[in-house]
């Protein structure tokens, strides 16, 4: 069975993980080359302007599989092999879902553990059921967070947050994700997917080419000087200028119409 379901409404794609006998751990499966498979074709299709992503069953995701871990015991596997086994493995998820260009949903359900909790940090907007809790749990099973999380959480809830989550693994519920910034509202378990959905509407109705170059430059700022994101800023401003959906969008508002993107 796939890991990932798929579900197409115009221009937002839904990207359910559908495993819930194992709570949609993402290690031990598929999970990982069908995360990086729906990414790669997200990014070539031009036509989609919003992604949701969520989970099966009363669990968002459970992160790595514990009973998976066993077979990294004894002298069977090196530290050289598990090495390449995360770099080939589970890191390629966040490369893959950080860097998609399309702006990105995630509809927390239950609980987001471990790698779990990571993969809300790799989306741009967090949404949170009642029920979600959230923990950098990897220190309560004795290791470490191997799929980005100590890159990602503190971009998501600053370093002092990040380093109590992350150094006591305890979990925080869906309220103090809210106070924490982690996800940006909390409604009722069973108005989570409408309100995903009316978010996701509210994205999509704009241009997808301006849409990706503003999420791109949201990200680049992160990580580069004001100089060179500006200089970036031109650039794609340069491009978003010579669009149709521009030209539409400014006659639209001098006709006080709504505008009819291509």
């Amino acid at each position: 069975m796939s890991f990932l379901t798929t579900e197409r409404d115009g221009a937002i794609l839904t990207l359910t993980m559908n495993q819930p006998e194992t709570r949609n751990a993402l290690t031990g499966n598929t999970a990982v080359d069908e995360f990086v498979q729906a990414c790669e074709a997200i990014r070539r299709d031009t036509s989609v302007r919003a992604v949701i992503i969520t989970g099966t069953g009363p669990v968002f995701s459970s992160g790595g599989n514990v009973k998976d871990m066993q077979r990294f015991f004894g002298d069977t596997l090196s530290p050289e092999v598990i090495r390449e086994e995360y770099r080939n493995g589970i890191q390629r998820i966040p490369k893959a879902l950080y860097n998609l260009d399309v702006p990105t949903i995630c509809a927390i359900n239950g609980p987001a553990i471990g790698a779990g909790l990571d993969l809300t940090c790799m989306c741009d907007i967090r949404i949170a059921s009642e029920n979600a809790t959230f923990a950098e749990s990897f220190v309560k099973v004795g290791i470490v967070p191997g799929d980005g999380g100590a890159w990602l959480l503190p971009r998501a809830v600053g370093m002092s947050k990040a380093a109590e989550m992350a150094f006591t693994g305890e979990a925080l519920n869906a309220q103090q994700a809210l106070a924490c910034g982690l996800v940006s509202r909390v409604v009722p378990a069973e108005a989570l997917m409408a309100e995903a959905r009316t978010l996701a509407a509210k994205i999509a109705v704009n241009p997808g080419g301006v849409l990706r170059m503003t999420k791109r430059l949201l990200r680049e700022g992160q990580n580069s000087t004001l100089e060179s994101l500006l200089e970036m800023s031109a650039g794609y401003q340069a491009i978003a200028h010579k669009t149709a959906d521009h030209e539409e969008a400014v006659r639209a508002f001098m006709e006080k119409r709504a505008p009819k993107f291509s």
